[in-house]
C-alpha cells in the first residue's frame, strides 16, 4: 500500500514560527521584569516605611530585631499631632467643599456653552497644576501681605483652592462630555423648571463624580506642605509637624505616623475611584 509522501517544511517555512517563539521567549519576560522593577522603584520606599514601622529597633534601620506596635502607640500619644491633624482636616474639608462649589459650575460653563476665548480660558484654568507649589505659596504670601490680610487657616484654604480647583474642573468636565443633555430638555418639556431639572435630574447623575473629585481634592489638600507653610501663620498642619520632627532626626514613631497617613490616603483614593469612577493610572 502506497503512503503519501511526508511533507517536511523547508527552512523558509519554519523560520517565521521559530522567530515568533524566540520573540515571545525574549520579549515577554523582559517586559514583565521591567514592569516589576518599575513597581519596585515606585513603591519600595513606601514598603520600607511600613516595614520599619513595625521594627522594634529604636534606630529604625536594618536588620529587623522584632515585631512591635510600640511606635504606633507613641505616635498616637503625641499631643502635638492632634491639633495639627485637626487643622489639616479643617483645611482639607474646606478646600474640597469650596473647590466643588467653584469647579462644578465652571465645568458646566466650559462644556455646555460656547464663547470667545473658551480654549484660552480652559488653558488658564490648568496653569496652577503646572506651576511649582513654591511659586504659588510665595505669590499668595505676597498677595496677602499687600492686602494686610492676616495669615490663618482661611488663607491656607484659599491657597489650596487655587491649586486644587483645576482638578475638580477636569474631573467633572470629563463626566459632562459623556452626559446626555437631552434628558434635561425632556424634563423641561414636561414642565420642570431649570432649578428642578438640575437638582432632580442632572445633579443626581453627576453626584458620584463630584464626590469622587472632592475626595481627590481632599487627599491633595491634606498632604500639601509648601503652600501651607507660607500662608498658615502661627498654626501648623500635620505635614508641617512631621517636617519639624524630622529636622532633629528620624524617629521610629514617624514611620508609624507615615504609614497611617499613607493608609488613609490610599483609602481616600479608593473611595474616589469607587464613588466617582476616577481611574488612577489609566483613562
Amino acid at each position: 500500500m502506497n503512503q503519501p509522501p511526508s511533507i517536511t517544511p523547508g527552512p523558509e517555512e519554519t523560520k517565521p514560527a521559530f522567530q515568533f517563539r524566540l520573540s515571545s521567549f525574549y520579549h515577554l519576560p523582559a517586559l514583565e521584569i521591567y514592569s516589576i522593577l518599575a513597581l519596585l522603584f515606585l513603591f519600595l520606599p513606601a514598603m520600607m516605611l511600613v516595614i520599619l514601622s513595625f521594627n522594634s529597633n529604636t534606630t529604625g534601620v536594618f536588620p529587623l530585631e522584632g515585631f512591635t506596635l510600640r511606635w504606633y502607640s507613641k505616635a498616637l500619644e503625641n499631643r502635638i499631632l492632634w491639633p495639627a491633624l485637626k487643622n489639616s482636616l479643617i483645611i482639607a474639608f474646606g478646600t474640597a467643599s469650596v473647590s466643588a462649589l467653584i469647579g462644578t459650575p465652571a465645568a458646566f460653563g466650559l462644556i455646555r456653552h460656547s464663547f470667545p476665548f473658551k480654549n484660552l480660558l480652559r488653558a488658564i484654568l490648568t496653569i496652577p497644576m503646572s506651576l511649582p507649589t513654591l511659586l504659588i505659596g510665595v505669590s499668595l504670601l505676597s498677595f496677602f501681605a499687600f492686602l494686610s490680610f492676616p495669615r490663618s487657616l482661611l488663607t491656607v484654604i484659599i491657597g489650596h483652592v487655587v491649586y486644587c480647583v483645576p482638578y475638580m474642573v477636569l474631573v467633572v468636565s470629563a463626566r459632562l462630555t459623556e452626559f446626555d443633555f437631552s434628558i434635561e430638555e425632556a424634563a423641561q418639556d414636561l414642565g420642570a423648571t431649570p432649578a428642578q431639572t438640575f437638582w432632580q435630574i442632572t445633579f443626581p447623575l453627576i453626584r458620584p463624580t463630584v464626590i469622587g473629585a472632592m475626595l481627590l481634592v481632599f487627599a491633595q489638600s491634606f498632604d500639601m506642605f509648601v503652600i501651607s507653610f507660607f500662608n498658615i501663620g502661627a498654626q501648623s498642619t500635620l505635614p508641617m509637624v512631621i517636617w519639624s520632627m524630622m529636622r532633629i532626626g528620624i524617629n521610629p514613631s514617624l514611620n508609624a505616623l507615615g504609614s497611617m497617613i499613607m493608609g488613609v490616603s490610599i483609602l481616600i483614593l479608593i473611595l474616589a475611584n469607587r464613588f466617582g469612577g476616577i481611574k488612577f493610572g489609566g483613562v
